[in-house]
């Protein structure tokens, strides 16, 4: 029996949504997650689509359900995009599952997918490296490998503990003070 593709645990489950305050609205009212931290109108650091610089713009939504995060996109543009692989203007649905990954190991964990014919689709710079990998072809969505370091530890345990301590009414959208930016 061969290693499995996907070695790390599933951290997250991502959605690309038309309106990001719906999304969170629904998310909340439905399936109970949140609160939400918000970035409107994000740009990429070094940001790739399918091996070429990426200036696609989207505003992204990270919540709690119980034990998985959960994040939801909007495209602000109708620019190509990982997202817009699945999911033209005006389409939503699941987009992919994320994988937390030591960040020095990110580099062979990147290759071992190639190397067993699964393309590169994004990479960006967000604390750690991240990629994007498109494994549609055998499941259906895209698989996030996002590099482990002492900012995203932090960063999901933020989001973890605001889920815990939440009284799932009060102040259901936020912004971070801390980005990856700063």
């Amino acid at each position: 029996m061969r290693e499995p593709l996907i070695r790390y645990p599933i951290v997250q489950y991502a959605y690309v949504v038309e309106d990001l305050d719906a999304g969170i609205k629904h998310w909340v009212e439905v399936m109970g997650a949140g609160p939400f931290f918000v970035s409107r109108n994000h740009r990429g650091r070094d940001h790739t689509y399918r091996g070429t610089p990426d200036e696609a713009v989207f505003s992204y939504a990270f919540g709690q359900a119980g034990p998985a995060q959960i994040q939801l996109i909007q495209c602000m543009d109708s620019s190509p995009s990982v997202y817009r692989d699945m999911f033209a203007p005006g389409v939503e649905g699941f987009h992919h599952v994320a994988c937390l990954v030591p960040a020095a190991d990110m580099p062979s964990e990147v290759a071992r997918f190639v190397d067993a014919g699964y393309e590169v689709a994004s990479t960006l710079h967000s604390y750690v490296p991240v990629a994007y990998l498109d494994c549609r072809g055998t499941l259906g969505f895209f698989v996030e490998l996002h590099g482990l370091n002492e900012d995203v530890e932090e960063l999901f345990t933020e989001i973890r503990e605001a889920h815990e301590n939440w009284d799932g009414v009060t102040e259901p959208v936020r912004v971070r003070n801390k980005t990856s930016s700063k």
